[in-house]
């Protein structure tokens, strides 16, 4: 279960945030600026994985935005003994190429995505991650599908003779 996800610029500016389990606004603010700062010093020959603080962070640099995901972090069940439910086993590799199908997502939306799209279209930003993103689980990497839901919205936002002009 995917617990956060942060777009962020190379200044360590957060873009966008979006969390989907339940925190603390001072511990989020702390979090955020503490993952920011692991992620941003980190060389390009380093892992795109870390362990920070419970969760496991997987993070890729795409021109002057890093997206950054966190998910709890896994635990040896050898050492519990037994497996309970709050027991994360997300795939790095699968959680890199989700950051991949969100950028390319990104991309066919608004051009080549740059971090004024994300500024100055917020909302249409976090609709998109929302129909690929639910409580935490990824449910649809189907660029068309997403794509579909939010050229409806444009168009219908568009129109002369809507209800609210």
């Amino acid at each position: 279960m995917i617990s956060f996800i942060l777009m962020v610029n190379k200044q360590g500016q957060t873009r966008l945030s979006s969390y989907y389990e339940w925190m603390d606004m001072q511990e989020r603010v702390a979090l955020e600026s503490e993952i920011i700062r692991k992620c941003l010093s980190r060389s390009e020959l380093q892992c795109s994985f870390l362990e920070y603080r419970g969760f496991k962070v997987i993070y890729r640099r795409y021109a002057s935005l890093f997206f950054i995901v966190g998910t709890k972090a896994d635990f040896d069940v050898r050492v519990k003994g037994i497996a309970s439910d709050s027991d994360n086993y997300e795939n790095e590799l699968g959680m890199l190429e989700f950051i991949h199908i969100l950028v390319e997502t990104m991309d066919r939306w608004a051009g080549s995505i740059c971090e004024l799209d994300i500024m100055y279209q917020l909302e249409q930003v976090h609709f998109l991650l929302d129909e690929m993103v639910m409580n935490g689980y990824v449910i649809d990497t189907n660029k068309s599908n997403i794509l579909r839901s939010i050229d409806l919205i444009e168009r219908e936002g568009s129109k002369n003779e809507g209800m609210f002009r």
